[in-house]
């Protein structure tokens, strides 16, 4: 059998071919945005658009292998990817919702995984031409400068990358009152990639949520606030392990690393 793992120049590779594929689907999905489009309704709050599937088709066309294991939010799922040893998981638009109501704020999410692990990940916001990149043992980058986690301590004044819905819903409301303990600042922002990325980029302390995620929502996110130095774990604080039969995952914790027990006892 030959030795499948990864190397730095096999990763360094990679980590350009992502680059450039997310650079690619991210040109397609910005001749979409704020113009004529179909969408159609997935489910509640999960629309389907042309940009999503154009991207789809571009990163697939450049990074697709026989080899190994493919897992797409907008491919059918081939089950033969459980077999590989390394797969690429991916979000060809992650914020289709945000990007629908003209809010820039939605990523091309490209991660990669090895024997379970996110080792890979790149997002890419077309409209505001932000790219976060990198690979654990690599390092990180944000639009081509190496980034690392914050080195903010304790909850009080760590910014917290939220959801909007569930900030309307409340959830966060016994930690930014004037009652809270340690009062956190709340950023609201959509796309689940795009919050890692502000994660990994030293742009906030943490983002979490006990709601649960699909892994082509987080790998790339995952991976990339790993390489920067960070925390990332489901509600429980259990390491992620990628390409499952079911792409569900239990919550969400990504942090730099410093307030991570916080967060997950915030959850608890």
């Amino acid at each position: 059998m030959p030795d499948l793992t990864p190397d730095t120049g096999m990763m360094t590779a990679l980590l350009a071919d992502a680059v450039a594929a997310a650079h690619e689907a991210g040109a397609a999905i910005r001749a979409y945005y704020k113009d004529s489009y179909t969408v159609k309704e997935k489910g509640e709050d999960n629309p389907l658009t042309d940009a999503d599937l154009a991207s789809d088709r571009i990163i697939a066309a450049r990074l697709k292998r026989d080899d190994w294991g493919w897992l797409s939010e907008e491919t059918t799922d081939d089950p033969i990817r459980l077999t590989r040893e390394y797969a690429w998981i991916i979000d060809p638009l992650d914020g289709t919702k945000e990007f629908t109501l003209g809010i820039p704020e939605f990523v091309v999410s490209i991660g990669l995984v090895h024997r379970g692990a996110a080792v890979l990940g790149v997002l890419y916001n077309p409209i505001t031409e932000e790219l976060f990149a990198g690979a654990v043992g690599l390092g990180a980058t944000f639009n081509g400068v190496p980034c690392r986690v914050s080195a903010h301590a304790g909850l009080t004044g760590a910014r917290i990358v939220c959801s909007r819905t569930e900030m309307k819903k409340g959830m966060f409301d016994a930690w930014t009152g004037p009652s809270a303990t340690h009062p956190v600042k709340l950023v609201p922002v959509g796309s689940v990639a795009y919050k890692f990325g502000r994660v990994a980029a030293g742009q906030a302390e943490a983002t979490f949520t006990p709601q649960p995620r699909n892994e082509w929502d987080i790998c790339a996110g995952v991976a990339l606030v790993l390489a920067a130095g960070g925390s990332a774990t489901n509600r429980l604080g259990e390491p992620y392990v990628f390409n499952r039969r079911n792409p569900l995952v239990d919550g969400v914790c990504a942090t730099n690393g410093v307030v991570h027990g916080e967060i997950l006892g915030l959850m608890a």
